[in-house]
């Protein structure tokens, strides 16, 4: 077992181990000691001591967005010591951490304290960058809070098994309002009263896998001056980020082809479809670094420039999802098509490398169903002799 020092008096400097008293506090190192975070997950304001850990360091897990506590001679790990923590509070930490593989193991303080810190149950993580938790508040601070308020409404209603398949669809859709809350959107011709006029009278979730269903009773203002009651089912799905590539020397696009199982429930003769590439943005994604990854992971290609083109809902009536579109700019020889996706997703996708005027063609005959595949070829149309211009130098 390690001895944790606490901050101030290193204490006693004999090399005899301290006197072990029964635990009764948790040592946290890393995203929990985010006092918001924490809040959110204790259910209450924490009352937390800083602590180091001797010879240790906290480091990133290789690969994920969460620390690793690792054994680093002559470091320090800074942390937090609660302590009077009632069961209850333990069992929402261990609730929290248990789906990623963690669980409390003993340490003992310095002056013989007994404690407890969250590690691998495993070897399943590997050393990454060192962990920063200002970097981490930036980047996924705000994602992870709103994730934590999901994951803790299903406490003593969720199992850790349902709740750890869960748990990406559950990181997407906070990302999902954090974006919503972040953008800044024009009010030139839209006279609706804003978000707070609106008045959420209930909310149930009677299904939620990797899309939800929610039913709620909401109460908004009319434009008449008065003032209604409504109620309306909404598919939650997430952002998702949706990138047509060109090759404005070669004036090619790269489009995919799929299966799609909703053509096929609707009854479609041929339910695969023409598409642009796509696919949600996860937790702690930018837009543009899904576009990106979705480039390659789809069709393995690697996407140049990011020229936005439209953000916008698809269907407002009953879908959540929001779109951002681009055209990515990249080298697209014939040779890039071929078959590609994720076996691990499913996906079967056939990617195939097309002249500009195909794809106008394929628009103008109907064969094109895709919507953010017609908004991205319309946008293309408009910047094409631009894009073409810029890269031939003339």
């Amino acid at each position: 077992m390690e001895v944790l020092r606490p901050n101030g008096p290193t204490g006693n400097s004999s090399n005899s181990m301290p006197p072990v008293k029964s635990p009764d506090g948790i040592v946290l190192f890393g995203t929990l000691t985010d006092p918001d975070l924490l809040q959110i997950v204790l259910g209450a304001v924490a009352d937390a001591q800083p602590v180091v850990l001797q010879d240790h360091a906290v480091f990133t897990a290789a690969g994920e967005s969460f620390p690793l506590l690792l054994p680093s001679v002559g470091d320090q790990a800074k942390g937090l010591l609660l302590e009077g923590l009632t069961a209850q509070q333990v069992a929402r930490l261990d609730y929290y951490e248990a789906p990623y593989g963690y669980a409390l193991q003993p340490v003992v303080l310095a002056d013989g304290r007994g404690a407890q810190v969250y590690r691998p149950t495993g070897d399943q993580y590997s050393k990454g960058a060192e962990w920063c938790l200002a970097d981490w508040q930036r980047s996924q601070g705000a994602m992870t809070r709103e994730a934590a308020h999901e994951i803790m409404g299903m406490f003593g209603q969720t199992t850790l098994s349902a709740l750890q398949g869960k748990l990406g669809s559950i990181r997407s859709r906070a990302q999902s309002r954090v974006n919503a809350r972040a953008e800044r959107i024009p009010n030139a011709l839209r006279q609706g009263a804003g978000r707070d006029a609106v008045t959420l009278e209930a909310q149930n979730r009677p299904y939620s896998r990797f899309f939800a269903m929610d039913e709620l009773s909401l109460r908004h203002p009319r434009f008449d001056g008065g003032e209604q009651l409504i109620h309306r089912e909404v598919f939650v799905s997430v952002d998702a980020a949706v990138v047509l590539p060109y090759d404005p020397l070669r004036d090619t696009v790269l489009l995919i082809e799929q299966f799609r199982a909703a053509p096929f429930a609707r009854g479609d003769m041929n339910p695969w479809g023409l598409e642009a590439i796509a696919g949600r943005i996860d937790g702690g994604e930018t837009p543009e670094m899904s576009a990106r990854r979705e480039a390659f992971e789809e069709a393995g290609i690697t996407l140049k420039e990011l020229l936005p083109a439209a953000n916008y809902y698809p269907s407002p009536g009953a879908l959540m999802e929001y779109l951002y579109c681009y055209i990515g700019l990249a080298d697209l020889p014939p040779e890039v098509a071929g078959i590609g996706g994720l076996p691990s997703e499913g996906e079967d996708i056939r990617s195939l490398v097309v002249p500009f005027g195909d794809l106008m063609s394929a628009l103008r005959s109907g064969e094109v169903q895709n919507g953010p595949l017609l908004i991205c070829a319309m946008f293309l149309e408009r910047e094409r002799e631009r894009l073409r211009s810029a890269a031939s130098g003339a």
